[in-house]
């Protein structure tokens, strides 16, 4: 069994600290991959902070991209050597797995963040792993075929991670979860990383009116210049008032990354006629039963629809490929929203990004 350094959350809220764990040998069906870059997603802060099911001391990261170093004997899909992006974990089995839809697995919970592998062992002992089948914030992650996608040359591996959760979420939600029109208008309240992944792929679909809302000039920037037509501020306006300016009946359609009350509750105001409401964004832990927005009589007068996202309705295999596949056609260029930093500087990287100093990190062990 490998000695492995780790970044590890010793109680709900402690900063991340790197020690060494020792983590199994890959099982008949599992692989063993060397870690050369994992991205920073909201979902880990929300666990270091002890939302999920995890026991503590636990290891966390699932954005996590490297080199295949061993694999177990029933492992087919991949050989030593192979540069992989990871992703989430599914059973392969139950009736939405076997429709194409694993991202609603109906062990998505327990395989994702329970910090166990699917028959309760763990794979760093007393520590919790398996984190999204990963648990990639150290040097080496132990997963499984499902998790894994090759990554093709041209694609920068150590930043490719990030496509397994936060990029397939946002790009998801355009492309498959709401599956908009190339004459839809769309309103993205938060340009983070899946906010940005969301206009991005809205300028693939050729949507007509992109309209980016986000507190960070920085982010408003960039998202004018991957995709998006408008950018709003709404620390100085009313967005909602500017929405109705820019699309007077309204929009076709609205994502929100935040979580939000102060936005989730917008939406009946800027909603158009048959229009989609997706949300992606974990509200805060103070309002985390956050309602639906709205009365049911408004939501049946309009055929509004409200859609909950996870992961983008992804398939991993067929859609990250499709991405990277779009990225090396200078499609889709979601490295220009990255910033590595050395593993050791995790807790700096959070900090920036809550600050709003970068947008995406990503650690490089």
């Amino acid at each position: 069994m490998p000695e492995i350094t780790a970044a590890v959350v010793a109680e709900p809220n402690a900063p991340f600290e790197l020690k060494t764990v020792t983590l199994d040998d890959p099982r008949a069906d599992e692989i063993l991959v060397q870690i050369k870059g994992v991205g920073i997603c909201h979902t880990d802060l929300v666990a270091q902070a002890g939302y999920f099911t995890a026991e503590l001391p636990a290891v966390f990261g699932h954005e996590g991209a490297g080199v295949v170093q061993a694999v177990g004997p029933e492992v087919t899909k991949v050989a030593v050597g192979d540069r992989v992006a990871l992703s989430f974990n599914y059973c392969g089995k139950c009736a939405c797995c076997s429709r194409g839809e694993p991202a609603y697995c109906k062990d998505m919970t327990p395989l994702n963040s329970s910090g166990k592998r699917a028959d309760g062992s763990k794979t760093m002992g007393d520590v919790s792993g398996s984190f999204f089948g990963q648990s990639s914030f150290a040097s080496h992650a132990l997963t499984s075929e499902k998790n894994v996608v090759k990554v093709p040359d041209g694609v920068p591996l150590e930043v490719a991670g990030i496509l397994g959760c936060g990029v397939q979420t946002g790009a998801g939600a355009v492309l498959r979860s709401l599956d908009l029109r190339p004459e839809s208008s769309l309103v993205v309240f938060g340009v983070g990383a899946v906010g940005l992944a969301a206009v991005m792929a809205a300028k693939l679909r050729g949507l007509a009116t992109v309209i980016a809302v986000e507190v960070h000039e920085s982010r408003r920037a960039l998202a004018l210049e991957l995709g998006a037509s408008h950018a709003i501020d709404p620390t100085a306006e009313d967005s909602s008032r500017k929405i109705r300016e820019i699309c007077p009946d309204g929009v076709d359609a609205i994502l929100d990354t935040t979580g939000l009350p102060s936005v989730v509750n917008t939406v009946p105001d800027i909603l158009a006629k048959r229009g989609q409401f997706g949300f992606v964004g974990i509200p805060p832990v103070s309002d985390i039963d956050l309602k639906l927005p709205g009365p049911l009589m408004a939501a049946m007068r309009n055929g509004w629809t409200f859609r909950g996202i996870i992961e983008g309705d992804s398939d991993v295999d067929g859609f990250l490929a499709e991405l990277m596949d779009e990225y090396l056609k200078g499609n889709f260029s979601f490295d220009r929203m990255v910033t590595r930093y050395p593993f050791d500087k995790i807790n700096e990287a959070i900090a920036d990004q809550h600050d709003g100093r970068c947008l995406k990190p990503v650690l490089i062990p």
